[in-house]
């Protein structure tokens, strides 16, 4: 029997192709609020300290501890890619890189978020 469709089935890579996407946007959402508040500076220094006071909340360390997740994951995945787009093994080994992707994922990113974590916790 025919599959009726596309031939993509929407497995991991789907996922990390729309993850990549999203975590791209988050981190360019992030640089444009980061370049102004620091724009701030030249402007009023005391409306920047006013601004970065206003940081100082663990609704925000929450969302610092979503960037480190967020760049780490978009790194990695990055690399992937370009392994696969360059190495003449990479489509056959893209599961094998997806999971050696995953582990260094989670290495990486657990440091950052005990360490953010706990200044969070410290805010409440």
């Amino acid at each position: 029997m025919q599959r009726l469709g596309t031939l993509y089935r929407g497995r991991e890579g789907m996922w990390t192709w729309v993850l990549h996407r999203v975590s791209g946007v988050a981190i360019l959402f992030y640089l444009f609020a980061h370049v102004v508040d620091q724009a701030l500076l030249n402007v009023s220094p005391e409306a920047y300290d006013r601004v970065i006071d206003t940081y100082r909340n663990p609704f925000v360390g929450l969302l610092e501890i979503g960037l480190a997740v967020v760049v780490i994951f978009h790194a990695l995945n990055g690399l992937r890619i370009i392994l696969f787009d360059f190495w003449s093994q990479g489509v056959a080994r893209q599961r094998q890189m997806l999971w050696v992707q995953t582990v260094l994922f989670l290495v990486l990113a657990i440091p950052p978020v005990v360490a953010i974590g706990a200044h969070v916790v410290e805010e409440l």
